[in-house]
């Protein structure tokens, strides 16, 4: 996946409210996709034909609409925006806010974020022809441009709202992107550190993508006795897997939790399976994986679980007694998440469930992608543990997904529920796409798409 030409790069996205205000949508997409870190500043006009949720979801950060609005730290929002964007782009941008900023009327948050900062600003008009045609708009444009120097993406000829034909459309998407780029190209990134830009919201809203399915999901880790009172086990908290299921019900998913130790409250919505040994889990997952008189079988499962990998050969039924020194020989425990793939392969394409692993490393991710392979799973969510920040135990992880296609998205440190609403992105596309081809193929041969 390449960088992008926004790499690391902070921008305000300021939009006003203009009917083409719902192109803002995707131009914040096609920014985030060269890279760009995007924040959002709507006039209270714009709210009327976009409403913050849908920005606040894709941008994963706090929506600017009012003035008077502080973040949850304090700042003031368009301040922090104006002292650490690389640049504002303003589209679309309306005759009123046109002249509203050739005047110096900071009377909404995208005009004031503009006033305060000295980055560049690029504008994108789009209104009526006429409107755009008259001496009042195009001395406001010339003042932007020549007194201000902001740069201008004339807008394009074409139908319009109105009905009418002229000149008043919303500039081509990847032409605004282009001057945003050309705007900053030879300029050093104004605020790499994340502390100083507005901060990115604990987790994105977002629809009920997974409403209708169901996920198992497996968090904490195993423990495999040495006797009745000592085992082999991990330092997993099960935060993560208990971020992914929080996230998944948020987003309307029926979901079973196979949870092994951990040290988190589990979620009251879930139907909640406690395991300790591996065993145990191979167990519940495969039950839990599976259809029964009740319920169709699971269309994911999210293996966040961290299994130990050894389990005493011969565990002693009553305690050991200390001595000076203790042999313990260790054999494999079983690879759970490999065997369910392995089952999977047996079912059609269309039936197949999504499949996700983790792989806890130290020091390197070399031997992810010989895991994706290995285990045969759609995506696999790797992670160093020995990184500051990243282990077992904290609020914050920093991975890199890594997907069948040969895929490979190395994340920023993110909070776990981040983390955990990035993955059911993609599981929720996936799904999609999967119903996507049996409603083809149910088609193709005579039967009823729905």
């Amino acid at each position: 996946m390449s960088a992008g030409r926004l790499a690391g790069r902070l921008i305000g996205l300021g939009v006003t409210g203009s009917i083409a205000a719902y192109k803002a949508v995707e131009l914040l997409r096609l920014l985030t996709a060269e890279g760009a870190d995007v924040v959002v500043l709507l006039t209270p006009s714009a709210a009327h034909f976009v409403g913050p949720l849908s920005f606040a979801a894709l941008s994963r950060h706090p929506v600017e609409t009012d003035v008077l609005d502080l973040l949850p730290d304090g700042r003031i929002g368009h301040i922090v925006i104006a002292d650490s964007a690389d640049a504002i782009v303003v589209a679309p941008a309306t005759a009123h806010w046109l002249g509203a900023m050739a005047t110096g009327l900071a009377s909404d948050t995208v005009t004031a974020a503009c006033l305060a900062t000295s980055a560049p600003v690029v504008v994108a008009p789009a209104m009526d022809g006429d409107m755009w045609t008259h001496p009042a708009t195009v001395g406001n444009v010339a003042r932007l441009r020549e007194a201000f120097g902001y740069v201008v993406v004339p807008p394009d000829l074409g139908p319009l709202a109105s009905g009418q034909v002229g000149q008043g459309r919303l500039a081509e998407l990847p032409r605004i992107v282009d001057a945003v780029v050309e705007a900053v190209a030879t300029r050093p990134i104004r605020q790499p550190d994340a502390a100083g830009r507005p901060p990115l919201v604990d987790h994105a809203v977002h629809e009920a993508d997974l409403a209708g399915r169901r996920l198992v999901v497996t968090a904490g880790g195993t423990r495999e006795p040495i006797d009745p009172v000592r085992y082999v086990g991990n330092r997993s908290s099960g935060r993560m897997g208990v971020a992914v299921v929080d996230a998944a019900i948020e987003r309307g998913a029926e979901v079973t939790l196979i949870a092994g130790s951990v040290e988190v409250p589990l979620p009251d919505q879930a139907r909640v399976v406690r395991v300790e040994t591996t065993a145990e889990l191979r167990d519940a997952v495969r039950s839990a994986m599976s259809a029964d008189p009740d319920r169709l079988p699971a269309d994911a499962l999210v293996m966040a679980a961290a299994v130990a990998d050894f389990t005493p050969r011969h565990p002693a039924s009553t305690k050991l007694t200390r001595s000076d020194a203790l042999t313990l020989e260790l054999i494999p425990t079983p690879d759970v998440l490999a065997e369910v793939a392995r089952d999977a392969a047996d079912l059609a394409r269309g039936s197949r469930p999504f499949l996700v692993g983790f792989a806890a490393e130290t020091g390197s991710l070399e031997r992810a992608a010989g895991k994706l392979r290995a285990k045969s799973v759609d995506l696999l969510v790797a992670n160093d543990v020995a990184e500051a920040g990243s282990g077992f135990g904290t609020d914050t992880n920093r991975v890199t997904l890594l997907d069948r296609a040969g895929g490979r998205d190395e994340l920023p440190l993110l909070t776990k529920r981040q983390v955990a609403d990035l993955i059911l992105d993609r599981v929720a596309r996936a799904l999609d796409d999967r119903d996507g081809r049996e409603q083809t193929v149910g088609s193709t041969h005579g039967r009823p798409a729905g």
